[in-house]
């Protein structure tokens, strides 16, 4: 499917999750989402407030990253003090080794409280697709989209970009826009490094895209 490069930017994230992250480097980020078009801005939760003091478009930060092996309770406390600080959506780690022991109840009770902590903004699920499907195959998969959907998420998303074993592919996507169906939105990130990635992950399924290499890819457009 052909799309020009206002609509693809109209779906990104423009991401800057680096432990070295400076303020100044997030006001530069937040201008160059701007003067890009892109749809938000992703941070670290202590970068919250230098984005929204320089940003007029949606916040996003992360909860549990990268790891996602957080006590649930930490999770949400930093989700819902993000929020308080003026993010509008928080992207967060649910625990990969639950969902690969098979234990969904637990998994969905730790989304659970994330999405009670902050009820009103939007709740992306990083599901780290890449381990899921190649330890536990599309079954796993398919099981942390389901428990996510069960406790309330608005998206789910492929990877944090920080596992070794990789970030998001066609195959993910496809397995985990058949299983929400529409229902909840699917951002595919990690890895993305040129217009065609992009392009197939839209074409496989993606409604939102995480990338930091935003204007290289865009450029890839016409």
């Amino acid at each position: 499917m052909a799309r020009s490069r206002e609509q693809v930017a109209a779906v990104v994230d423009h991401t800057l999750l680096k432990p070295e992250t400076t303020p100044t480097q997030v006001a530069d980020l937040v201008a160059e989402a701007t003067e890009l078009g892109v749809y938000a801005v992703c941070v670290s939760p202590s970068m919250v407030p230098a984005a929204v003091n320089t940003a007029g478009l949606p916040v996003a930060t992360v909860a549990g990253f990268p790891s996602g092996k957080h006590h649930s309770e930490i999770k949400a406390a930093e989700a819902a003090r993000a929020v308080e600080a003026g993010a509008d959506e928080v992207d967060m780690v649910l625990d990969v080794g639950a969902v690969l022991c098979g234990d969904l109840a637990a998994v969905a009770a730790d989304i659970g409280m994330v999405r009670t902590a902050v009820p009103g903004a939007v709740l992306k699920v990083i599901v780290e697709s890449a381990v899921l499907l190649g330890i536990g195959g599309e079954e796993a998969l398919i099981g942390a989209c389901r428990a996510a959907e069960n406790a309330g998420a608005d998206f789910v998303k492929t990877s944090t970009g920080f596992h070794p074993t990789g970030g998001a592919s066609v195959r993910a996507v496809e397995v985990m826009a058949a299983t929400v169906g529409g229902r909840l939105g699917v951002k595919a990130s990690g890895g993305i490094r040129t217009a065609a990635d992009a392009a197939a992950l839209l074409d496989a399924g993606a409604t939102r895209l995480g990338l930091s290499g935003t204007r290289a890819i865009l450029d890839g457009f016409s």
